[in-house]
């Protein structure tokens, strides 16, 4: 055998031996392993992140509408807390109004009487006012009823249907919600 020859044969040997990884492939590989685990773990913690971050932004937005509820719940209660005093005081208002519309006025004796009442009312009214009590006046208006409360209905050629006619008591309303709706008469188209 020549020296070519050996060389040849010994190159069949090494071919048909099986490839043995070594140290630095199997370094490479588990290095490789390791950084696609990191790489997954980074992923997974980039997605938690994100989550938490959502959840923390619904969080603020929930205490935000939370805090504007409570304010307005608030106001709601600062402005309709005289609600049942106001409509306690309403049939007040009623009687006097009423004293004064039936009153003698020509008598002399009942004069300085009336007045006092006139005051009193006028002073009754002015006070309820102030803390955002209205009278509603439909007199000549469309009818509406959130405000009032037909208790008639009459023909009539002059006016537009569904015109308020007459008042037969005043409505009232606290701070812009009715609190009571006036008893009214309605006008309809004749027959």
């Amino acid at each position: 055998m020549n020296h070519e020859e050996q060389k040849v044969e010994t190159m069949e040997q090494v071919e048909a031996q099986p490839v043995e990884p070594t140290d630095v492939d199997s370094e490479v590989t588990a290095e490789q392993a390791r950084i696609a685990e990191l790489e997954a773990q980074l992923e997974a913690a980039r997605q938690a992140s994100n989550e938490e971050r959502e959840r923390a932004i619904r969080a603020v937005a929930e205490m935000e509408n939370l805090r504007r509820r409570a304010a307005q719940d608030v106001e709601k209660a600062h402005k309709f807390a005289l609600e049942k005093f106001a409509a306690e005081l309403l049939p007040v208002l009623d009687n006097l109004e009423r004293a004064i519309e039936l009153a003698d006025k020509e008598s002399e004796e009942l004069k300085p009487m009336i007045e006092g009442v006139e005051l009193t009312l006028k002073s009754m009214q002015s006070g309820v006012a102030k803390f955002g009590l209205n009278p509603l006046d439909p007199l000549n208006q469309p009818f509406d009823p959130n405000a009032h409360q037909a208790m008639s209905m009459i023909e009539n050629g002059e006016l537009a249907p569904n015109t308020v006619i007459a008042v037969m008591q005043k409505g009232y309303e606290l701070n812009g919600r009715v609190i009571r709706p006036a008893m009214v008469m309605v006008s309809k188209a004749p027959a």
